[in-house]
């Protein structure tokens, strides 16, 4: 699969990372941790990655702005592209040593996606995907499941954390859902539910407040996998909301008709 200069630099920036957070992980050193916010953490890793990565981006795109979880990084020059990473999603997966979390490294042009990569480094599974050439896992096509039947489905989500004051809302809409499909899970990171969206591996997923970081480039490849992507109200604003829904086409409405009815008042 031949790629563009962008995708090739998202790659080296997020194998690069990747190589560093499983010697962390595999190490016996304790994780030391600081609370961003209560129930939001932030490692050193998250750190030493996010340096990593954007060392990478400036050596090769030096006037391009950068966009990232721990630290909002953008040059005074003007520039029609932005990178939009997230160096370490699951942290508190990490910090746990709980073997599920990926690094998320997005381009945007001109306010759309262009370019994505999610990566996880424990397994060694990149995906990636520029726009309108598909979506890719370890450089073989991949599409969105193609089953049709809710019932036969696996819904992924993740729990709204820093709006625990809507868990009601939430929790009726993962009732709703559940009573539906044939699971629902919840494994803590955002990027590799969406990966898996895009890959077929679960038919939907779902999840309120999130940053851009988290959504970018995962979005990305749930679109060039074939599926469909939208905020709560069914439009294009999850980037800016935060509030997304991805499934395949099949199941998108199904799953957006529960997820609007409870949720869709804070997008």
């Amino acid at each position: 699969m031949e790629c563009s200069e962008y995708l090739k630099t998202a790659i080296e920036a997020a194998r690069q990372a990747g190589m560093f957070i499983v010697e962390r992980y595999n190490s016996l050193e304790e994780i030391c941790f600081t609370r961003k916010a209560i129930f939001d953490y932030v490692t050193e890793v998250d750190s030493a990655s996010e340096a990593l990565i954007i060392k990478t981006i400036r050596d090769t795109f030096p006037t391009h702005r950068i966009l990232s979880e721990e630290s909002i990084k953008e040059p005074s020059e003007e520039s029609d592209y932005l990178w939009i990473i997230d160096p370490l999603d699951g942290t508190t997966n990490f910090i746990h040593r709980y073997p599920v979390f990926a690094l998320s490294v997005g381009l945007q042009h001109e306010g759309d996606m262009v370019v994505a990569v999610v990566y996880d480094p424990l397994r060694d599974e990149i995906f990636t995907a520029e726009k309108g050439r598909g979506s890719y896992l370890n450089g073989r096509r991949i599409t969105v499941s193609k089953r049709d039947r809710i019932e036969d489905s696996i819904i992924t989500t993740g729990f709204p954390f820093r709006a625990k004051e809507r868990v009601d809302d939430y929790l009726m809409a993962f009732r709703t859902l559940f009573l539906k499909c044939s699971d629902l899970r919840r494994a803590g990171s955002a990027a590799l539910d969406l990966a898996y969206t895009a890959a077929g591996r679960c038919e939907g997923f779902f999840e309120l407040g999130l940053g851009a970081w988290d959504v970018a480039a995962g979005s990305l490849l749930v679109r060039e996998a074939g599926g469909i992507v939208t905020d709560f109200n069914g439009g294009a604003g999850y980037i800016e909301s935060g509030n997304i829904v991805a499934a395949n086409p099949h199941l998108h409405g199904i799953i957006l008709e529960d997820v609007k009815r409870f949720l869709s008042n804070r997008d």
